[in-house]
């Protein structure tokens, strides 16, 4: 007797559009974490130092503050011009 899984739908081929298999996520395989977990301790990891994340961190911080800054400063400008000409 055949071993063989029933197509769930007519059209599906089992061709993958879009590996969803992703570094990061829930259901990545099991098989390259098994062997990333088996490389020798003298290959370095893709991991940050802690000096490169806190740079980061603080350029991250950073944009977010010139963003603020940027929003403030047309709302300020915005207010201004609506008072002083346009409602005159």
């Amino acid at each position: 007797m055949m071993n063989y899984k029933e197509k769930k739908y007519e059209d599906d081929d089992g061709r993958v559009i879009c590996n969803m298999d992703v570094p990061g996520m829930r259901w990545y395989d099991k098989k390259s974490r098994r062997r990333e977990e088996n490389t020798p301790q003298g290959i370095p990891r893709d991991q940050l130092t802690r000096s490169e994340a806190r740079r980061y961190n603080w350029y991250a911080v950073l944009a977010g503050l010139v963003i603020v800054l940027v929003f403030s400063t047309v709302w300020v400008l915005f207010t201004l011009f609506c008072t002083q000409i346009w409602f005159r």
